[in-house]
């Protein structure tokens, strides 16, 4: 890194030591420890060695091959540290402008080394994103590295301790209703549930020294040749369906109920939305007996929950928590909460003995150090102390959003996994196959034992022949007024700035070029693209989409009506408030009637809401959030969707298509994609038809491409960047 003290004057350093001797105590070793992380003298001292020596040491691992647990580890932390030194040299006022030029330039010499060592091992991509959860091992890795650069670290930096238990830290914010008080006072002791013994743990016999997380998830990771992801189910009897009268159940959702009739007791129940898992789940629940049957869910869907155990298990109650709590009934049978209210009645929660657990869209929990995500894996592990045979279902149509990694809270919630290692049952299976990680053929083998633990994953085309097609149609539409001409000054202005850093960083490796350097350009893209992330005010991608949706939403609107008026029921799609707002307002101006589902609204609401739209007929449309209405909700009254804002993924626009793409349709489905043409939302829309979702990938045998999040925004600033390299060349 740059040297401190260079460039200046004795008197300058007379006065900072004076200034520094009237600081307080803790003030002075606040500057020390800051002005340690740069480098004193040499260029050999400091972090930005370190980080070098480390960086080449995984190199040329992902030269030799695969990168292993302990170089992915290091590789995550080099960059959290690069990220760190940028940042502290940008905003440093005692380093000199050379200084500055100097540590950036290190530092992007670091960062090449990371983008190549990526390319080679493209796995690796996943531990940049800037939500993938930091371990306990990398936190220790990072306190090492800086303690070896000569860091001074506070006692706080220097021990690394765990998180603590989610129940302590919702102490101030737990409540007790009177219900439950009432439910305690009828039956002050709950027994345990013998009724199975907790195996011993294994004795570890080949697999005693390895590490097992990491090929577990790698043997989702690389895809399976076409076999998709789901364990074997027995054929169901005319006990399994039955159901109340009026209703029907199709063939796969029986085959669900006759598996935990016949003992099986933890899934995964990943079903492509819109094939029936909360019945599956209710049912599940009725046949093993299940009760009383804790249900954790977002708040959209709570209330059609709620109604959901009234149609399919009419003889058992159900009820919801609101608020604090305060009309709840604590001893019905099923006790449904959402994500946002569990920290406020986990505490209580704990005592009523439940003997099931379902966790609805349990994506929502693929961050272990969220709150929301503690909170479940802890009331999941008081239950499963309790009662061994407890049901454990977790319901989601897209377990994996954006890293493999997203499976582990999920895996250990279901009792799979704890913390960092395979629990007893998952280890004695992966004994019994009797072979390591070393092994030809471990890691199919290892996928199909972790499959039979209890992964449930069907496709609609497989089990649903019936259900009516589904298509995508994209409407390009021009944006020729004032508003669409800033769009594209504003893309034109960020692909200079992008191509601006893209030629400094040619001209600091003395390179010139007509054509672009793949590498330098995702280097260049990647930078923008943290620092978008970061930016509160200024011109960036994401600004630009939302400014695109802007320009979009009366068209979309206008089209929204012209499809009500000739194919009734329409479902609107927007990302933004504001969008949402201009297309009310245009629809309003039609003569058409709309409901709105929004994140702010009440359970209650949303439901009368939904209710309105499906069964009021002077309902023309509803103007739905993506976020808030895009999972769990059955809008199927309608059969076209128009999706005027584009998501970032193919999961999530998957997901609000199949509100209405689901069993019970009658009609073919089409969504209406309205792309904005000659700027970067026709980029983005063809990144996400390129790419397969990690799903796909993983649970349904596709060997395409893998498309994340930040992978589509990343791509479609490398699409600008290139765009400009080859404009400047013409």
């Amino acid at each position: 890194m740059a040297r401190s003290g260079q460039g200046q004057s004795g008197q300058g350093k007379s006065t900072g030591r004076k200034q520094a001797s009237t600081r307080k105590p803790a003030q002075r070793q606040t500057t020390q420890r800051a002005s340690s992380r740069r480098s004193r003298g040499a260029d050999d001292a400091g972090v930005i060695p370190v980080l070098a020596r480390a960086v080449r040491e995984v190199e040329g691992a992902a030269e030799r091959g695969k990168v292993g647990p302990t170089n992915r580890t290091k590789f995550q932390v080099i960059a959290l540290l690069m990220r760190e030194e940028r940042a502290k040299a940008k905003t440093d006022k005692e380093l000199t402008d050379a200084e500055r030029t100097e540590t950036l330039k290190r530092l992007d010499g670091v960062a090449t080394i990371l983008a190549k060592t990526a390319a080679r091992d493209t796995s690796l991509i996943q531990l940049l994103a800037e939500e993938t959860a930091v371990t306990d091992a990398a936190r220790t890795l990072r306190r090492d590295m800086l303690i070896a650069a000569g860091v001074e670290l506070s006692p706080d930096e220097l021990l690394i301790v765990r998180e603590p238990e989610p129940v302590a830290a919702a102490a101030e914010r737990a409540v007790l209703p009177q219900s439950v008080i009432a439910r305690q006072l009828s039956n002050p002791f709950l027994a345990p549930d013998f009724s199975q013994p907790v195996k011993a743990a294994p004795v570890a016999r080949r697999l005693a020294n390895w590490e097992l997380l990491e090929p577990l998830f790698r043997a989702f990771e690389y895809g399976s040749g076409g076999n998709v992801a789901s364990m074997a189910l027995p054929e169901p009897t005319a006990a399994d369906r039955r159901v109340p009268d009026g209703l029907e159940l199709f063939h796969h959702q029986a085959e669900f109920v006759a598996s935990a009739r016949a003992g099986h007791r933890a899934y995964l129940l990943a079903d492509e939305p819109g094939l029936g898992k909360t019945a599956q789940a209710l049912l599940a629940a009725q046949v093993t007996n299940s009760y009383p049957l804790l249900v954790v869910v977002p708040n959209v869907v709570k209330m059609n929950w709620a109604r959901e155990v009234e149609l399919w298990t009419p003889k058992r109650t159900a009820t919801v928590i609101h608020g604090s709590g305060e009309n709840l009934d604590a001893f019905a049978d099923v006790v449904i909460v959402n994500y946002d209210v569990l920290d406020r009645h986990i505490g209580w929660l704990g005592t009523l003995g439940f003997k099931g657990m379902v966790v609805d869209e349990a994506h929502f929990i693929k961050n272990r150090d969220s709150q929301r995500s503690k909170h479940v894996l802890a009331l999941a592990k008081s239950i499963r102390s309790r009662s061994p045979r407890a049901l454990m279902i977790a319901l989601t149509g897209t377990p994996l959003i954006n890293t493999i990694e997203d499976f582990r809270a999920i895996w250990q919630f279901l009792g799979w996994i704890d913390g960092e290692k395979p629990t007893a049952e998952l280890m004695e299976h992966l004994e019994d196959n009797g072979l390591t990680p070393a092994d030809f053929g471990f890691f199919a083998e290892a996928r199909q034992t972790v499959i039979d633990m209890g992964i449930v994953r069907r496709k609609k085309i497989d089990v649903a022949a019936d259900l009516p097609a589904k298509r995508i149609a994209d409407l390009p539409v021009e944006l020729d007024d004032d508003l669409g001409r800033s769009i594209r000054q504003a893309e034109h202005e960020l692909g200079l700035r992008l191509l601006a850093r893209y030629t400094a960083l040619l001209k600091a490796r003395s390179e010139t070029s007509d054509t672009a350097h793949p590498e330098l350009v995702r280097m260049v893209a990647k930078a923008e693209l943290e620092e978008s992330k970061a930016a509160k005010t200024g011109e960036n991608v994401f600004t630009m989409v939302r400014k695109i949706g802007q320009a979009k939403a009366v068209l979309a609107a206008d089209y929204t009506a012209q499809l009500a008026r000739s194919v009734g029921k329409v479902v609107f799609f927007a990302k933004h408030i504001d969008v949402m707002d201009a297309a009310e307002e245009t629809l309003a101006k039609r003569g058409l009637k709309t409901v709105s589902i929004r994140g702010d609204q009440t359970a209650a609401f949303r439901q009368a809401q939904v209710d309105a739209f499906n069964n009021d007929p002077g309902v023309s449309v509803v103007v739905a959030s993506l976020t808030a209405a895009g999972v769990g909700l059955n809008l199927q009254a309608a059969s076209n969707v128009v999706l005027a804002e584009l998501s970032w993924t193919s999961a999530e626009q998957t997901q609000a298509i199949d509100r209405v793409h689901r069993i019970g349709q009658e009609e073919p489905v089409t969504a209406w994609r309205i792309i904005a043409s000659q700027t970067i939302d026709a980029k983005i829309a063809e990144l996400i038809d390129s790419k397969a979702g990690l799903a796909a990938r993983a649970l349904d045998g596709d060997d395409s491409e893998i498309a994340a999040e930040s992978s589509v925004q990343l791509d479609a600033l490398v699409h600008l960047l290139e765009q400009a390299i080859s404009e400047a060349a013409a």
